[in-house]
């Protein structure tokens, strides 16, 4: 396999393959980030709720996280770049549907249909850059990845408060369609045909997973909906919870007994730093998602914000961590990746905590501003040495299997925290405006009545220690990184990828 791979790599163009694929990816990134701005706008026009309006982030990240352990696979099997294009093509048509839609039922279907173009193309991405860049430069190839997910947190926010502000929320899907159409034909132009490798498919797999991953996310994003009891005849919310877990664990079982070619291909974990980046990474995104429903409905429901101008509170984030990506990954390339990256998740706990306890009705703004320039900090240090220290060490016919792995625990962490912060954020309100019982966000428009503000901003407030305190369990793990092999043989073998 890795002959096949020698002989492709002196025809391609390692940095604008990458740099075609990373459009795709950042619109993947922006369009998560917009629909957090637009949250408030469209539980408005829509006449929807706050347990509601959360599923379409949830649908979306749901039907993302589920496919990207058979799409990593696809990829090895019919070629990375065939199924991006097939993916960029699906996520295009279903954002122009998103628009299109008048109910908040079909925009949770259209999410869904989006979510599954953007599991086909995202595992893509990490497959090629492990296939077509040497070990000792992939830290340098993964920074742009990091930098893009620092860039897409300014433009996604921003865009989409001036689109939701100057023409409604529609436009924040309506948007991807152009963009769609220069990354499919940029995509088509650049990325190379890498060699292929024959997998089966472990349809059981497929499906004991997503049974179990529905039946968890549903049961814990309705339980407060449903006061933590019964849903409908004998179905109850923590009967869905257990079955979920229950599921799950068949599907690890499953994949231990599977003898042809699992889904799950448990070999992966025996490596110690893919394992430990998979916990890291699923409590990133875990935070990252659920910080962003407490802070925007806050800046618009409490500070009277518009979208636009609650969307500016994340420059300082942005800037700094798309500023700092090209620098880390230098770094990477050179340095024990427990440093950096436990610096980061530190510093991101750390600057949630912090949020947590400035939010007040009417504090100053440069205090905000001050916790989300430090989650600039962290974002820059996490996501190129945990990217790549995940797939560094792995071979290249189990890159696309690796990177789907990777990014499924990312988006489940995703899917999970969007799931717990909605059940959190309903708890709070209850606890805090027990007059207005979890309804509090319901329908607002602009400013809350003075009477309730106190007692909303304490909510979101006490939410964020949620990502918070789960960023610890990441912060252990990343501490726990051995140095890449190359970086061990050093005197030896440095150069040597460089020559393949």
């Amino acid at each position: 396999m890795a002959t096949g791979q020698d002989a492709v790599r002196p025809e391609v163009r390692p940095w604008p393959a990458l740099w075609a694929l990373v459009l795709g990816f950042f619109m993947i990134l922006v369009d998560s980030t917009i629909v957090s701005v637009a949250t408030p706008a469209i539980l408005e026009d829509l006449g929807s709720d706050v347990g509601t309006v959360v599923w379409v982030t949830s649908a979306y990240l749901l039907a993302y996280a589920v496919p990207l352990l058979i799409t990593g696979r696809l990829g090895d099997r019919i070629g990375p770049k065939k199924l991006y294009l097939a993916g960029l093509a699906l996520f295009t048509l279903a954002s122009v549907w998103c628009g299109l839609t008048n109910t908040i039922e079909m925009l949770i279907v259209a999410r869904v249909f989006q979510g599954l173009g953007a599991s086909m193309m995202t595992p893509q991405t990490m497959a090629v850059i492990t296939r077509i860049f040497p070990p000792d430069q992939r830290g340098r190839a993964m920074s742009l990845w990091g930098a893009t997910a620092g860039v897409a947190t300014l433009v996604g926010p921003i865009l989409g408060g001036v689109l939701v502000d100057g023409l409604g929320w529609q436009w924040i899907f309506f948007i991807n369609a152009p963009v769609g159409v220069v990354g499919f034909f940029l995509a088509l132009r650049l990325v190379p045909d890498l060699p292929t490798h024959k997998h089966k498919f472990d349809l059981i797999g497929v499906a004991l997973s997503a049974i179990g991953l529905f039946l968890l996310v549903f049961g814990i994003q309705e339980g407060q909906k449903y006061d933590w009891g019964q849903i409908k005849g004998p179905i109850t919310v923590w009967s869905l919870i257990i079955s979920g877990l229950v599921v799950l664990a068949i599907f690890v079982f499953w994949q231990s007994r599977n003898r042809g070619e699992p889904l799950l291909p448990l070999g992966l974990f025996k490596d110690r730093n893919f394992s430990l980046a998979n916990v890291a990474i699923t409590t990133v995104g875990f935070a990252i998602t659920a910080m962003a429903f407490p802070l925007m409905l806050y800046a618009q429901a409490v500070r009277g914000l518009s979208p636009t101008r609650a969307a500016l509170l994340l420059v300082p984030m942005a800037v700094i961590s798309g500023a700092l990506a090209p620098f880390v990954g230098r770094l990477v390339d050179r340095t024990p990746p427990r440093f950096i990256a436990g610096f980061g998740l530190l510093c991101c706990s750390v600057s949630m905590f912090w949020m947590s306890q400035v939010i007040e009705p009417d504090v100053a703004i440069w205090k905000l501003l001050l916790p989300i320039a430090l989650l600039g900090v962290a974002n820059g240090f996490m996501w190129a040495p945990l990217g790549t220290t995940a797939t560094r060490n792995l071979p290249m016919h189990q890159a696309g299997a690796g990177a789907g792995v990777y990014n499924t625990t990312r988006q489940v962490g995703a899917v999970l925290g969007s799931a717990s912060i909605a059940v959190l954020m309903e708890s709070r309100l209850a606890h805090n405006l027990p007059g207005m019982s979890g309804g509090a966000s319901e329908g607002f428009t602009g400013k809350l009545p003075e009477a309730v503000r106190q007692g909303f901003s304490d909510s979101m407030a006490q939410s964020l220690l949620l990502p918070a305190a789960v960023l610890l369990i990441g912060l252990v793990a990343a501490l726990f990184f051995v140095a890449p092999s190359y970086l061990q043989k050093k005197p030896d073998t440095a150069t040597q990828p460089v020559e393949a």
